[in-house]
């Protein structure tokens, strides 16, 4: 029968692509490993990988044991990680993933009241996502997820946080300030300076470019919005952000924002979480914690 050792040796063999390599991943000899496998593939009667030269490759029953892995493991590592925390007399992390890139700023306000009130718990904060999300939150890699696109899942709850406009931001000295709103139409000819995710996650693009057939000169990404806002202040660009970011920015005195179209795009933070039960303890005090920090 599958059990968690065979998991890992597919999630490694997966991940370092050599049976030399995953062995030493996993403090394994090499003939451990594949005894192991071997006794799994004859119990079922097929085959989990082949060989391309030095390079394994998992076959399509692999990739499905595979599959497994990346949904089990996690929930076992998170789970033994509590354990020691408890062993060692605290209550355990806080894993928080987030789609908001600029929400950052908000998140601080909230975590450093938390911290206050559980001593005992840490928090990790995952900054640039290069999964998804959702999926994570799904499979255990984070307790709670930010982020103003919700997606639909069985076993996850959204709770609302604030609602917030998201603006065009520019140098006070930018043509467009002297508009009331800017229409899409209006960037054409801009430089579009956004964080470096796929055009389907930023708003400019999905609730105002896109939908009127128009798009800007050029496109750039920046990592930082410290560096974003000092770029649109020093004239290079411009950028779509929250206005309550704004409001609270370092460089305010060189900016200026104008609605994105006569209606304004609006957007809500929301938290995911699953919905089981908070066997943390601590999840549930969080969310609450975070509705009375709005910006």
């Amino acid at each position: 029968m599958i059990d968690r050792q065979h998991l890992r040796i597919v999630r490694a063999i997966a991940t370092e692509g050599t049976m030399t390599e995953a062995a030493k991943s996993l403090f394994l000899t090499q003939s451990a490993l594949s005894h192991a496998m071997k006794k799994l593939e004859a119990h079922f009667d097929v085959q989990l990988w082949k060989k391309e030269g030095r390079k394994l490759t998992l076959t399509q029953a692999g990739q499905s044991v595979l599959g497994l892995a990346h949904r089990v493991l996690p929930q076992f590592e998170h789970t033994e990680a509590q354990l020691r925390r408890f062993a060692d007399g605290k209550q355990g992390i806080l894993r928080i993933g987030m789609e908001c890139y600029p929400c950052f700023e908000w998140l601080l306000k909230v975590v450093a009241p938390f911290l206050k009130a559980f001593p005992d718990v840490d928090v990790d904060v995952r900054r640039a996502f290069s999964f998804g999300g959702l999926q994570a939150l799904h499979g255990f890699d984070i307790d709670i997820l930010l982020t103003p696109d919700p997606l639909s899942l069985e076993t996850i709850t959204y709770t609302p946080v604030f609602e917030y406009e998201q603006v065009l931001v520019m140098n006070k000295h930018h043509p467009l300030v002297k508009k009331s709103f800017v229409m899409p139409k209006d960037l054409g000819n801009e430089t579009l300076i956004t964080y470096p995710v796929e055009l389907s996650r930023l708003d400019v693009f999905t609730h105002f470019l896109t939908p009127a057939n128009c798009t800007v000169k050029q496109h750039k990404t920046i990592e930082t919005t410290e560096i974003i806002l000092q770029m649109v202040a020093a004239g290079r660009g411009v950028t779509a952000l929250p206005k309550w970011l704004i409001d609270e920015s370092k460089e305010r005195d060189s900016l200026e924002y104008r609605s994105l179209g006569k209606l304004g795009v609006s957007k809500t933070l929301y938290l995911g979480h699953r919905k089981a039960q908070d066997v943390l303890g601590f999840v549930d005090d969080f969310i609450a914690l975070s509705q009375s920090y709005k910006p």
